[in-house]
């Protein structure tokens, strides 16, 4: 049945498929950068409402273990006790829901929740960006101090100068 067809039919298919493509990336990354705001808010909402209790820590601790609890049975392994800890730490870090950037993926911003200083951050953050990062990139970017080298490599720069 295909040796039927037209030689431009592989042209047309090619941007049908291009078509096809094309969506399916702009839809993954819309769920994706939904998915990354949702958990902006969970950790807003567990935050918040810590914050409310007189005893804190406890209170928050337990909090997180039962809202994990409920959420697993509910929702999955997505909302264990490890993964609301980072969202926690999320909102902490990134406090500007319209700040998160829909190029990363949560498991970038898990990665980036690892680096302390917020320079350093910033700047992972942007060359994963830029460089389109896989996390295995940013992952190794980070374990290999790659912003504290390049800031020993400008340093060094300047004061041959």
């Amino acid at each position: 049945m295909t040796n039927l067809l037209p030689a431009s039919f592989e042209n047309f298919y090619g941007k049908v498929r291009e078509i096809i493509e094309t969506a399916r990336g702009s839809a993954y990354r819309e769920v994706n950068h939904t998915m990354i705001k949702t958990y902006w808010h969970i950790g807003r909402a567990i935050l918040e409402e810590e914050q409310k209790g007189e005893s804190r820590a406890e209170y928050g601790l337990h909090l997180i273990e039962n809202l994990a609890d409920k959420l697993s049975r509910t929702y999955g392994k997505g909302f264990n006790k490890r993964n609301l800890m980072y969202m926690r730490k999320f909102y902490q870090t990134f406090p500007i829901v319209n700040a998160v950037r829909s190029q990363l993926s949560w498991t970038h911003y898990r990665i980036l929740l690892r680096v302390d200083r917020a320079d350093a951050r910033k700047f992972y953050l942007e060359e994963a960006i830029e460089g389109n990062w896989s996390t295995r990139q940013l992952e190794r970017q980070v374990n290999s101090l790659y912003y504290e080298r390049i800031r020993i490599s400008m340093k060094a720069s300047l004061n041959k100068h």
